[in-house]
């Protein structure tokens, strides 16, 4: 147990960011993070007070909080009471609607796959700094998971398979789940996500089996899913663009997206920097190259079927797609629609 005490440090602390600046993270999460503590026995007012929080600080749904007092919060219950793998354990006790918007943009959806693009599609709203990018296109599909910290990546992966578990009615069920990281306890992980778990992968994530990504949600419901998601969008319309180097990252990539070379190698080039270094300081912003050149080329073609004559095909070539069945399958992912009804709905 004093083993796994020891790493408690790096699973709840997140990185700062290269200019030295504060990290401010959103504080309804971690007003999500005290109500499941609350749930655990936790002491709330005495893990607020510690962290030089009240609840003044919650008014606010918009407010932002220091990263330091996440640390300090889950610090302290850890101090009052060790509990292994305890994002896990917050994850089991954090009910569905604990983001109203995104948990209910989620499961509205027609199965557990569009489910998931739901959460790539819309998680910024959140205004956390995880990401979440699927992988299509094999069985089982990766849905990879990057944020500042293990216990981030552990709760969110524990998250997505309790939830879309009960709103299959039991039947979802993933095929493993990877980490990067060594959890504290891996063998009671995978008693309660029911996958076997893997420690020390060279990806963190869930791979979810073809027949558990096509399960129909129980709450599906296209009316109410396409309210949300003008609600949705609408926000997103209002957000600030990408900021630090992920911004550098999208201006450079805006201007090769079309035809251009955008390799990874190329753009850190002419950033001046490695692909290594590259790839690390946006995952300390909480996102991923391929991220950003999955953003770029989605923002591409929805301008080029809106505002050009080119054919598919050919939108589909500009954007670095050997053939249109991927293209296809990544502007359904990005819109929710086939190319075609899109431009459609665009003319219309």
């Amino acid at each position: 147990m004093t083993a796994h005490a020891n790493s408690l440090t790096e699973h709840v602390t997140a990185p700062r960011p290269p200019t030295g600046a504060a990290m401010m993270l959103p504080a309804h999460d971690l007003r999500v993070l005290l109500d499941a503590l609350g749930r655990l026995g936790h002491n709330v007012d005495m893990l607020l007070a510690a962290a030089g929080l009240g609840e003044a600080n919650f008014a606010d749904p918009d407010a932002r909080v220091p990263c330091e007092a996440y640390e300090e919060v889950l610090k302290r219950a850890q101090r009052a009471r060790f509990t292994p793998n305890l994002a896990l354990e917050l994850a089991r006790v954090t009910p569905l609607g604990a983001w109203p918007l995104l948990d209910y943009l989620v499961v509205t959806a027609d199965t557990v796959g569009s489910g998931v693009r739901q959460l790539n599609r819309y998680f910024r709203l959140t205004g956390s700094f995880i990401v979440v990018n699927v992988r299509e296109g094999t069985d089982p599909v990766r849905v990879e998971i990057t944020a500042p910290s293990p216990f981030a990546i552990e709760y969110d992966a524990a998250l997505q398979i309790l939830h879309f578990r009960n709103e299959t009615e039991g039947r979802f069920a993933a095929s493993a789940l990877s980490f990067r990281h060594t959890l504290d306890d891996a063998d009671e992980f995978e008693r309660v996500v029911g996958c076997p778990v893997v420690s020390n992968a060279e990806w963190s994530g869930i791979s979810v089996p073809l027949d558990s990504w096509r399960l129909p949600l129980r709450r599906r419901d296209p009316i109410l899913r396409q309210m949300l998601e003008g609600h949705a969008d609408a926000i997103l319309a209002r957000l600030p663009a990408k900021t630090g180097l992920a911004a550098h990252v999208e201006r450079a990539l805006t201007t090769l997206v079309a035809g251009g070379d955008t390799r990874i190698d190329t753009i850190a080039r002419q950033l001046a920097m490695s692909p290594r270094t590259l790839q690390r300081k946006l995952a300390d912003e909480g996102t991923s190259f391929q991220k950003v050149l999955d953003d770029a080329r989605r923002d591409a073609a929805g301008k080029y079927l809106n505002d050009s004559a080119l054919a598919i095909g050919e939108i589909a070539y500009l954007l670095g797609y050997s053939e249109p069945a991927p293209f296809h399958r990544a502007f359904k992912r990005w819109y929710g629609l086939t190319p075609e009804v899109f431009r459609q709905r665009a003319r219309a």
